[in-house]
């Protein structure tokens, strides 16, 4: 049966392929060793899980409005308050199934064939296929291992096609954190050019070492022409849930709308109601998440670093390391492989996440120290032996 053209433009998703070929691997009674998907390990906080299954008691499963309940998009503007971003409830945020499909709405919402999108890369694949499913192109600006804004190589991509900048800081695959001295250079290039800012900030909670996150849209002369998406996923161990949202203005906010109730209509009723127990509650179980996190992200760093023709900066945010592989003189799509069939290890190779990445491995410390111990040590052997 023939498939629409249009579905040349979406490829198989880059982070989920390898974690398929492990899981293959594990039906086949192989054990593998997942440092793959970004997916806390972490179970989601008991009194978040007890606000569904109260609101499924008391009979809260029928739809409700596209844009999201009043109550959840009410709270969700208190948070963004707390972040230097004002917010009005009524009409700048939606409530949508995950954080993907605001980004999907975003982008067809605002985007118009032949517009040119430049995206800080590496970055998350999705953001490349949200753009191209809207008939824009995608302009990488290469930000390197450690994502920091190289201004001049952003000033030369910018054209009359130029309609959008990406970024997502916290940075997807490599931790990267751009200070607010970096943002700020970014709204006013899209302020001086009238640009749209989309702002992915997924993992804007997962931080270390006291960095500070600042949103485009926290700044006065950005706050108009920012798109900030965000969700529950990471920082509340909640990736199953589906529960993401956007921050726009009214008219952007208008469009997405009428594209969710084209398609998904609202997010499930229940789980709304456990997102606003996930901003009311205690937010201490993010920093005991987050200590975690930063015991594994110090050992896997030095743990890498000792490996002869590997280097690893140490990410700033997020829970992910992307260490340099260049000198093994492999690709990174070889070196994923090879390490998965041989070693039984599960990683992601860089090239995904844009042209700049190729050359690095993106590993997630989003699981035990057991786990991360033992594939550390067969990353090893595997250099050492077969590279």
């Amino acid at each position: 049966m023939k498939v629409a053209k249009r579905m040349q433009l979406i490829e198989p998703s880059g982070t989920i392929a390898m974690a398929e070929k492990a899981r293959e691997l594990q039906r086949a009674g192989r054990k593998i060793l997942n440092l793959d998907v970004g997916e806390p390990d972490f179970d989601t906080p008991e009194h978040i899980k007890q606000a569904a299954i109260g609101a499924i008691k008391n009979g809260f499963t029928h739809y409700t409005s596209s844009k999201g309940i009043l109550e959840l998009r009410q709270t969700i503007a208190k948070d963004l308050a707390s972040r230097k971003i004002e917010a009005d409830p009524d009409n700048e945020i939606i409530v949508t199934p995950g954080g993907k499909h605001a980004l999907y709405c975003a982008c067809m919402a605002t985007l118009d064939p032949e517009d040119e999108v430049i995206i800080l890369a590496p970055t998350w694949p999705t953001h490349f296929q949200c753009v191209e499913c809207a008939d824009a192109h995608a302009v990488e600006v290469p930000c390197g291992p450690s994502y920091v804004l190289d201004e001049e190589a952003l000033k030369n991509k910018i054209t009359s096609k130029s309609k959008m900048i990406l970024v997502s800081s916290p940075n997807n695959p490599t931790g990267g954190v751009m200070s607010p001295e970096e943002i700020k250079i970014i709204v006013d290039l899209a302020v001086d050019h009238d640009l749209l800012i989309l702002s992915d900030e997924i993992y804007d909670r997962i931080v270390y070492d006291e960095v500070e996150v600042r949103s485009p849209a926290s700044f006065d002369d950005g706050r108009e022409r920012c798109i900030v998406i965000n969700g529950f996923s990471k920082a509340y161990a909640m990736t199953g849930w589906r529960l993401g949202y956007a921050f726009a203005d009214k008219d952007v906010i208008d469009a997405m709308v009428t594209i969710q109730q084209s398609t998904t209509t609202c997010p499930a009723s229940f789980v709304q109601k456990a997102g606003i127990a996930a901003l009311k509650g205690p937010q201490d179980i993010i920093s005991k998440m987050v200590q975690e996190y930063d015991r594994r992200r110090k050992f896997i760093v030095n743990q890498l670093n000792n490996i002869q023709g590997l280097s690893c900066s140490m990410p700033r945010g997020a829970f992910y390391v992307f260490p340099k592989i260049k000198k093994l003189g492999i690709s990174s799509l070889e070196f994923c492989s090879k390490l998965l069939e041989r070693e039984g290890v599960s990683t992601t190779p860089g090239s995904v996440f844009g042209e700049s990445g190729e050359g690095y491995v993106r590993m997630s410390y989003a699981t035990s120290l057991e786990t991360i111990r033992e594939a550390v040590n067969k990353i090893k052997g595997f250099v050492e032996n077969y590279v």
